[in-house]
């Protein structure tokens, strides 16, 4: 299992953090932003396709600001499907 680190911009949340085996996202956590909503995409994509849950997140937007959590969320896990 390896754990990656992401730092978001353009959003609340200063730090995604998750870990993936056989392609398989868990153990997402969020630092800081809305408590439940990350909390809540937190368990819904424990154990999932990482690849899957990028394409659904991403373009997801918050408040006019061209991304939201989601949205970095689907960029963390590109890059980490990149290494």
């Amino acid at each position: 299992m390896s754990t990656y680190t992401y730092t978001p911009t353009g959003v609340c949340s200063k730090e995604i953090k998750f870990d993936l085996e056989d392609g398989k996202l868990h153990n997402l956590s969020f630092k800081s932003g809305c408590p439940g909503n990350l909390s809540a995409i937190s368990k819904l994509v424990e154990g999932k396709d990482a690849r899957e849950i990028a394409d659904i997140l991403r373009g997801n937007l918050c408040a006019g600001r061209g991304t939201s959590c989601a949205d970095q969320l689907s960029k963390a896990i590109d890059q980490a499907l990149a290494q």
